[in-house]
């Protein structure tokens, strides 16, 4: 067998299982034909010995006919599999992308440490801070209005 058979949980299952089928049918087969048998013998025997036990027999043959079954399916599988042999995957050529060409330069090197300390031109910093109390003005005016878009104003209305 090959390993990827061996690994295959539905072969194992479908082996177990077939294994199982045949055992319980054995068991019923004999069971019931041996009931039937001693009392057939000793003349004690009733109708539901005999012909129930026809049935149980009957019943037994068929688990046992439905494992072999089985046990054959999984030597066909078996024998498939080493036919067959592992399926290996081959190597694909890549095409090559349309920007796989294109050259774009060095990267700039970053200092992360330098980043940080550079000096910032007093503008920027009350741009910044103007930007930021506008953003802040803004969020509080639209938490003010309603649902028509008016400014919410504080009345007292009792609701009963």
């Amino acid at each position: 067998m090959t390993r990827a058979l061996n690994r295959s949980l539905p072969f194992w299952i479908l082996v177990v299982a077939s294994i199982g089928l045949i055992a319980a049918g054995v068991l019923t087969v004999l069971d019931h034909l041996g009931t039937m048998t001693a009392t057939l013998k000793d003349g004690s025997a009733t109708g539901l010995e005999v012909y129930g036990g026809q049935s149980w027999i009957v019943l037994g043959s068929a688990l046992i006919g439905a494992g072999a079954l089985g046990v054959l399916l999984a030597l066909a599988l078996a024998v498939l599999s080493t036919l067959l042999g592992a399926a290996t995957a081959q190597p694909v050529d890549r095409a090559p992308l349309a920007f796989d060409d294109v050259d774009l330069g060095p990267e700039p090197e970053l200092d992360p440490e330098g980043a940080l300390d550079a000096p910032v031109a007093p503008h920027e910093i009350e741009r910044e801070q103007q930007i930021e109390t506008e953003a802040d003005e803004a969020t509080t005016e639209e938490a003010q209005k309603g649902s028509n878009g008016s400014i919410a104003t504080a009345t007292k209305i009792s609701v009963k």
